[in-house]
């Protein structure tokens, strides 16, 4: 059985089949302290590069009081001190052009930090005033909010501003206006319907287009257009998630509006020339809603958070790599997979948990702990099954180390917001966002110059660091430039794709295919072996492919292998 589920097609832009590394550049290398820098990062882009990656993405790095991890911005036009200065940002992107890779910058419009001009000057002008209308300022309803939303990040998504710890002797100790923050309450949501607001944020775009960065990628692209009813909604969405599938239509997600920004900015983006791009963080299901936010006018590409979310799931994983091809499909956007982030339990960790569906918001030492050993072996079998699909994939920092979670993290250097709006109940991502190890025997595993770190990194992470793997032909390093080299050298990120197994099969067949090269059969199995095809020699697997008797042999489960004919 062959069912055609994607065609060919040569890329129309470096985005159509790139692959993205994102760096989170507290996390990721430091020149001087505790805390990764933009000159740690401009240091090891050739590591980049050699790892086979088209384009970095950067977590955000502007001035911020840090409150959220830098996506609460202070200025969007200027590097927070910690990561460095403007001069710094030049200096990185001009590097990463000078190795082949493309620079993707994060844009934060949903909210803005409580300490961005705006908004203290909103605070200070007080109700009723023009500052006050660039964001969500509301009176209560009685005595509580104006309505019923639940932040993101836990507790209810309205603070009083003569609530505030700095109201006591300010001008505002007896203001009882509320404040809208869908995450936490120092990142005051702005209000989209404002002509200023969308006419400040085509001003940030080109100010970094000059810059020289090839796109943005937009935090909760899907948040920005809300209901002005500000109507009761009784639910709460959770990091990546989205709605449940039972629950109405969000008033503050997914709101049609959104899509007028969008093709604003694509046509600042535009003003630049066809080649610079936006990617969408949009927590949205089924794939033909986040389709909307791809076609020819608005942007580039959207993060398939469905394929996320299957886990190690046959038959979920099968259902939504075709759905989501035919969705993007129909609007002539690639399909944009990713498994994971820096809102999500490492890969690694999720995949050996006793359930490999589920993902939990985070993993403590008092929870039941991931098996390593078999998450790694899944992990590596969903890198190979997601390289081999048309489209863009995403690489999270320390993936291609294998890097699970760090698991055992004592509560008292815990950063995430969400951990503490909770009051301990959500874990937090704290644990996906270690900093990198990068040299074995050095303090701090070479992170800094002077081995500090701001979250402490396992012991056992020693074996993991990129010294240790990098020389080692069967590591997880090696393993990830292979499959790179040979994902560019084939073409798959523009290949077509075939569904060659019924739905009662074993394991996930596909082959990916090109008029002007030959064809890759992908086999990923599950709880059981899958033969190799007579006619059949391996390419490339993630995990040894035992050989037969008078047999061409089989991938073992829990693995994934590339082949092509033996003739070829």
């Amino acid at each position: 059985m062959l069912r055609e589920l994607h065609r060919p097609a040569a890329p129309s832009q470096w985005w159509s089949d790139a692959v993205i590394y994102q760096v989170y550049p507290r996390s990721f290398a430091s020149s001087h302290s505790a805390v990764g820098d933009l000159p740690g990062i401009t240091s090891h882009l050739p590591y980049l590069a050699e790892l086979g990656v088209d384009a970095v993405w950067l977590s955000p790095f502007y001035r911020s009081p840090q409150k959220d991890a830098g996506y609460d911005v202070e200025d969007y036009r200027d590097v927070d001190p910690r990561f460095g200065t403007l001069a710094d940002a030049d200096a990185l992107i001009a590097r990463a052009h000078e190795v082949g890779l493309k620079v993707v910058v994060d844009i934060v419009p949903n909210h803005t930090s409580d300490r961005h001009a705006w908004f203290r000057r909103a605070l200070e002008a007080g109700p009723g005033s023009p500052e006050r209308e660039r964001y969500w300022f509301r009176p209560g309803r009685g005595d509580g909010p104006p309505n019923d939303w639940q932040s993101v990040f836990g507790s209810i998504a309205w603070t009083r501003v003569c609530d505030r710890p700095d109201a006591p002797g300010s001008p505002w100790q007896d203001d009882t206006s509320w404040y809208l923050h869908l995450f936490d309450s120092s990142q005051p949501d702005l209000n989209w319907a404002n002509p200023e607001v969308r006419a400040e944020f085509r001003d940030i775009l080109r100010f970094w287009l000059a810059r020289g960065v090839d796109g943005f990628r937009v935090d909760v692209a899907h948040g920005l257009a809300k209901d002005p009813a500000l109507p009761d909604w009784q639910h709460r969405v959770t990091m990546v998630r989205g709605d449940a599938a039972d629950t109405p239509p969000a008033p503050m997600w997914n709101v049609g509006a959104v899509h007028g920004v969008y093709r604003e900015w694509r046509a600042v983006l535009d003003e630049f020339g066809p080649d610079r791009m936006l990617v969408a963080e949009a927590w949205l299901a089924p794939a033909a809603e986040l389709a909307a936010y791809v076609r020819p006018d608005e942007m580039s590409q959207a993060f398939n958070f469905e394929f996320l979310e299957c886990g190690w799931d046959r038959d979920r994983l099968r259902e939504v790599i075709a759905d989501s091809l035919a969705a993007m499909d129909a609007v002539g956007a690639p399909t944009t997979w990713v498994l994971s982030n820096h809102d999500v339990v490492r890969a690694t960790s999720r995949f050996g948990m006793a359930d490999p569906t589920g993902r939990p918001d985070g993993i403590r030492a008092e929870d039941p702990q991931p098996d390593g050993r078999l998450g790694l072996r899944r992990a590596l079998a969903m890198h190979l099954l997601m390289a081999a699909l048309p489209g863009s994939a995403y690489i999270w920092q320390g993936e291609e180390l294998g890097l699970p979670e760090h698991t055992s993290l004592p509560d008292d250097v815990r950063e995430d917001p969400a951990f503490f709006r909770t009051r301990g109940r959500e874990t937090g991502r704290d644990g996906c966002r270690v900093p990198l190890p990068w040299v074995g025997d050095a303090p701090g595993f070479g992170f800094s110059p002077e081995g500090s770190s701001w979250l402490p990194q396992p012991a056992d992470w020693r074996e993991l660091a990129v010294d240790a793997q990098v020389a080692d032909e069967a590591s997880t390093l090696s393993f990830f430039r292979r499959m790179l080299a040979l994902r560019r050298r084939l073409g798959l990120g523009h290949g077509g794709l075939a569904d060659v197994a019924g739905v009662r099969a074993r394991g996930l067949r596909y082959l990916n295919t090109s008029p002007r090269r030959e064809d890759v059969l992908v086999l990923t199995a599950f709880d059981e072996p899958i033969d190799v095809p007579d006619g059949w020699r391996v390419l490339i697997s993630s995990a040894e492919v035992g050989g037969s008797a008078g047999g061409p042999g089989a991938v073992p489960a829990d693995a994934t292998a590339w082949l092509v004919r033996e003739d070829s």
